[in-house]
C-alpha cells in the first residue's frame, strides 16, 4: 500500500482547529512556571495536532470526504461562502447534530454558482429505495453515490428559507436536460411533508413535477396518494409524492437500459420524451434564494 499523501485541505482544518483552540491561552494557564505543566509550546502543539487529526481520522482514512470550517453552518450555501468551492461531501450543522450532505459547487451552464445541495441520487442501482415511511424521514443511503438525504432535514431547511429546485436527467445514450422550478418548499410530518413547486423553467426536461405539486409524500407502509390504491405498493416505487400516480418516479426500480417488461416500475421522467423509459441517473437538489 502506498502512503496516503496529505491533502491541503486537511492541513488547513488542521491549522483551523490549532487556531480557534488559542494555544497562547492553554501557554497563560499551564506555563513553564508550573512544574506540574507540560514544559514547551511545541509539546502542546503537537498534542493539539494529534487531537484534531483525530478528528479528521475519517477523512485521512479514505472514508466519506467530509470537510468542515468547524463553524455553524446551514447548507451548502453556508460551506461555498467560508472559502469551500470543491464539490464533495461536507458536513452540515443542525439541531440534532451534523449531518453530512452532498454539495455541487459545479457551475450551471458556466452562468450560475454552484452550491446546490443534493437531497436525491440515481445512478447506478447500488441502493435499495424500496423503503419505509422512517427511511425517509431520515434518510438513507451512500452521500457520495445514491442516496435520500431525509424529509424533516429538508423541512428544517425550507421552512426558514427559501430555495429552488434544479432536477438533472441523463439517459442510456449520454443525452442530458434538466429542469428548474423557482420556488421549492416541503411541509412538515403534520402536514404529510407536503411538496410545493412553482416556477418552472425548461431546461429540455419538460415539467414532471406539475402532476405532484401540493401532494403529500407516501410510502409502501404510508400511503397518503390519491389513487384510492397504494401507488409505492404497486409500482415498488419506494416513495414519493404520489398523486395517481405518477409523471416522475425518481425512486423507482433503478433499471438497466430500456426493459420493457419493467418499464412502468423504473426512475422516470415522463415529459422528456414523453416515454417512460428508465433513466441512467437522476439528481434533486435545492439552492437557498433568500
Amino acid at each position: 500500500m502506498s502512503d496516503k499523501v496529505e491533502d491541503p485541505d486537511d492541513q488547513k482544518d488542521i491549522k483551523r482547529c490549532i487556531h480557534r483552540l488559542n494555544i497562547h491561552k492553554i501557554l497563560s494557564v499551564y506555563g513553564e512556571s508550573d512544574p506540574l505543566s507540560w514544559t514547551s509550546e511545541a509539546m502542546i502543539t503537537n498534542m493539539i495536532v494529534l487531537l484534531c487529526l483525530s478528528a479528521l481520522f475519517p477523512v485521512l482514512m479514505c472514508a466519506e470526504e467530509v470537510r468542515s470550517d468547524f463553524l455553524y453552518v446551514k447548507d451548502c450555501s453556508d460551506i461555498y461562502a467560508s472559502g469551500y468551492s470543491t464539490t464533495g461531501v461536507y458536513t452540515i450543522t443542525t439541531a440534532d447534530g451534523p449531518v453530512q450532505v452532498y454539495c455541487d459547487m459545479e457551475a450551471v451552464e458556466k452562468i450560475e454558482t454552484g452550491h446546490w445541495l443534493v437531497f436525491l441520487r440515481r445512478m447506478d442501482g447500488e441502493v435499495n429505495f424500496f423503503r419505509r415511511w422512517e427511511s425517509y424521514k431520515r434518510g438513507f443511503g451512500n452521500k457520495t453515490g445514491e442516496h435520500w438525504l431525509g424529509l424533516e432535514f429538508v423541512h428544517q431547511l425550507t421552512r426558514r428559507y427559501q430555495y429552488k429546485l434544479r432536477v438533472d436527467l441523463e439517459d442510456f445514450d449520454g443525452n442530458k436536460a434538466y429542469a428548474v422550478y423557482k420556488s421549492f418548499s416541503v411541509g412538515s410530518e403534520s402536514e404529510g411533508y407536503k411538496l410545493q413547486v412553482s416556477g418552472f423553467v425548461d431546461g429540455g426536461a419538460g415539467d414532471s413535477l406539475y402532476y405532484h405539486n401540493g401532494m403529500k409524500f407516501s410510502t409502501y407502509d404510508n400511503d397518503q396518494d390519491n389513487s384510492g390504491s397504494n401507488c409505492a405498493m404497486i409500482y415498488f416505487g419506494g416513495g414519493f409524492w404520489y398523486n395517481k400516480c405518477y409523471y416522475t418516479n425518481p425512486t423507482g426500480h433503478y433499471l438497466w437500459e430500456n426493459d420493457g417488461t419493467l418499464m412502468d416500475t423504473g426512475a422516470t421522467w415522463y415529459y422528456w420524451k414523453n416515454s417512460w423509459d428508465p433513466l441512467k441517473s437522476i439528481t434533486m437538489k435545492i439552492k437557498r434564494v433568500k
